[in-house]
């Protein structure tokens, strides 16, 4: 009976200690918002999450039938399906990549149209819905919603969270804040700000554009390595006696070691050779 109380006493003790000293386990970000925000950055707002996964489950299904046909090998066909379920991603990173370089050069005109409708007697609105009509190609449909929900609203703030969601851009979210904060603390100060802000990004926009520039055959490579033994492999795997040797435990274990090891290979490479994303200072 002594015993128990004291293992009683002992459990109390630890129950105690955790809720007093342990930190709250921090949730893990869902998958869907992962891929959601990743299709926002890629300008595919009408995408849903169901409908890229239901495009990489095609992907994986077609690529893996086509390479069961030519090699008719159980174990080669799964392995190519998921390097063809990858495509989707692929193409949506690349995209979201393209148009985060072609936006960076673009901000700093934004803020200079700012700027001028501001000194031009316009209020911080209705400069914002200007860019709807004279902004930048890609940007004036984020703008055009912009003005829609503050017409319908008057609540600056809620549309300029909108339109923040929209962009899904870390330049967006340094001017949404710095707009945010002006106008919420308010002073003359507007037009000077935008114009140390349009200079910073051109600045910020050079930099990380040349550095880029110089870290891009590293990726290429690293690409390059990883794609070169799976290429030869499918080549290898149109002879019978190739599939019958990769069809063995052996082989199975030859292959899927491969698989890991590219994987392992590949992002160490890409976390040695790419350049960090830009963190968002709005979540």
């Amino acid at each position: 009976m002594t015993l128990v109380w004291g293992l009683v006493l002992g459990l109390g003790l630890l129950l105690v200690w955790q809720a007093c000293w342990s930190e709250p386990a921090k949730p893990a970000k869902p998958r869907k918002r992962r891929i959601q925000a990743l299709l926002l950055r890629a300008g595919l707002d009408k995408v849903s999450v169901a409908g890229f996964m239901s495009a990489m489950l095609l992907c994986f299904v077609i690529v893996a039938v086509i390479v069961f046909v030519v090699t008719l090998s159980p174990l080669i066909a799964p392995i190519f399906g998921a390097f063809g379920a990858l495509v989707p991603m692929l193409v949506v990173r690349w995209r979201a990549a393209k148009r985060a370089m072609v936006l960076r050069e673009q901000w700093p005109d934004v803020v200079d149209h700012l700027r001028s409708a501001i000194r031009a007697g316009l209020s911080l609105p209705e400069a914002l819905m200007q860019l709807g009509v004279q902004g930048p190609e890609q940007l004036r449909p984020a703008f055009t919603e912009f003005g829609l929900d503050y017409r319908a609203t008057s609540h600056f703030v809620d549309a300029m969270e909108r339109l923040r969601y929209r962009l899904a851009d870390p330049v967006a979210d340094k001017i949404v804040a710095a707009l945010m904060i002006t106008r919420e603390v308010g002073g003359s100060d507007l037009g000077e700000m935008l114009g140390t802000l349009g200079g910073f990004l051109r600045d910020s926009a050079r930099t990380r554009g040349e550095l880029e520039a110089r870290q891009s055959w590293t990726v290429n490579a690293a690409r390059l390595a990883v794609a070169a033994p799976w290429v030869i492999l499918l080549l290898m795997a149109s002879q019978p006696q190739a599939v019958k040797a990769y069809s063995t435990v052996g082989g199975a274990v030859v292959l899927l070691g491969g698989l890991f090891i590219s994987f392992l290979c590949y992002r160490i490479m890409l976390g040695i050779g790419t350049l960090p994303s830009e963190e968002r200072i709005l979540k």
